[in-house]
């Protein structure tokens, strides 16, 4: 079995920036997951005591707390603030632009619309800086909804850049000013333009990363569209032997929260298979 890893896959900036910060800070809490996948914060919690609080309420104020990479809502970080002064913001700062731009727009009288999931911890985040912001994954939640004059467009960071330029084409036809800031990262658009590359190359795909990580499922989409025979796996004991039968080239993908450590592993599982 022939392997072709993706040109551009796995830790991002802000989530190796993360990992380092919970490294040097061995036996802090975090504030939810640190990033999403369960793999890592695992092996962080073995390895360096690094443990996940769910809640403000089993918040240890005698041990350091890390912000995750998705950021908090901004109620939530100032009672954290209020709770204990050992906070380490492991925020990435792609996430905390898109914050920024939120509490700026909303303050000049914009009504903010956010292009994401509404339960995805970094748009719950984001949603909190700005007064009434609305949230959605597809212009077709908007029909019916009466729109303020001016607008401020800003998407989750892991979103496609497709999809975004059809919400703000929706609303540019319909509303008098909009701004639209692209605040999808430049990673998350390496990482999906090399996996559409890829795609298009193989026999099949395997895309590794966290279930519940929003750029990892969409990288296994963008695969999927493209080749029909990709996967979503976690790690290596999730790979299936009939996946293989008659393919001679595989290609490999890992979302942005997916360590080098497992796509070794996967890689070395698929050259066995």
């Amino acid at each position: 079995m022939d392997i072709k890893i993706a040109a551009s896959c796995g830790f991002c900036f802000g989530v190796k920036r993360a990992i380092r910060l919970a490294e040097e800070n061995a036996g802090a809490l975090t504030l939810g997951e640190l990033i999403h996948n369960k793999k890592e914060t695992s092996r962080l919690e073995s390895d360096y005591s690094v443990h996940i609080a769910n809640n403000l309420d089993e918040i240890d104020a005698s041990r350091p707390v890390i912000i995750r990479t998705h950021g908090i809502e901004k109620e939530t970080k100032a009672q954290l603030l209020q709770k204990t002064a050992r906070v380490i913001d492991a925020t990435c700062p792609y996430v905390t632009k898109p914050q920024e731009i939120a509490a700026k727009m909303s303050q000049e009288g914009y009504t903010v619309v956010i292009f994401g999931d509404k339960e995805h911890p970094e748009v719950k985040g984001l949603r909190s800086y700005a007064d009434g912001a609305l949230v959605v994954s597809e212009p077709s939640e908007l029909v019916g909804v009466r729109l303020e004059s001016h607008v401020a467009l800003i998407s989750q960071t892991t979103k496609t850049l497709a999809a975004f330029r059809r919400l703000a084409d929706y609303l540019i036809e319909r509303v008098k000013e909009v701004r639209v800031f692209n605040t999808i990262c430049n990673a998350t658009f390496d990482n999906q333009e090399a996996t559409r590359t890829l795609a298009g190359e193989v026999q099949m795909m395997i895309v590794i990363g966290g279930k519940n990580s929003s750029n990892t499922k969409q990288l296994y989409a963008i695969a999927k569209q493209i080749c029909d025979e990709s996967y979503l796996v976690e790690d290596a004991s999730e790979l299936e032997q009939s996946w293989f039968a008659g393919k001679k080239l595989c290609g490999i993908s890992a979302g942005a929260s997916t360590p080098d450590w497992i796509i070794r592993e996967v890689q070395d599982a698929v050259a066995r298979l």
